[in-house]
């Protein structure tokens, strides 16, 4: 979704925001059909998949790498957080910050967001190829 490709940072962090919207409901929608560790685990992946359409909402001129990068980066900081027992605490106070921090380290949880960060940066790279180069830049006239 590099804004170059896909016609300016509005366009793109639309693209994005839509991206998120959708991410939301495939991750409720994995909820209400699937139990178990199949709905933690794609959870897990849905997750960080949100917080790379959240960096590109942010930062919409990101490479489809660093996007992904960024987002598995704070999914890990996240779950090596839930180590101090900080999370816990303040998810037994708050639903949101059980639905962003969590509660209980999860090693397996890992290798989720590092499959939602491939596939997250697999869906940006295709969407950026498949916009196509930039048009040429129109001369100007003297």
């Amino acid at each position: 979704m590099t804004s170059q490709r896909l016609g300016g940072p509005s366009r793109t962090r639309m693209a994005a925001a839509a991206a998120a919207v959708v991410t939301v409901a495939a991750g409720l929608g994995v909820r209400m059909i699937a139990q178990g560790s199949v709905a933690k685990y794609a959870g897990d992946a849905l997750y960080t998949v949100l917080i790379l359409t959240l960096v590109v909402l942010v930062a919409p001129r990101s490479r489809p790498v660093a996007a992904a990068g960024a987002a598995l980066a704070f999914s890990w900081v996240v779950e090596f957080l839930q180590l101090t027992g900080v999370p816990a605490e303040l998810s037994g106070r708050s639903v949101v910050a059980r639905l962003v921090l969590g509660s209980t380290f999860n090693p397996p949880d890992l290798l989720w967001y590092a499959v939602g960060a491939a596939l997250g940066w697999l869906a940006h790279a295709s969407l950026a190829r498949r916009s196509g180069p930039p048009p040429p830049p129109v001369p100007a006239r003297v």
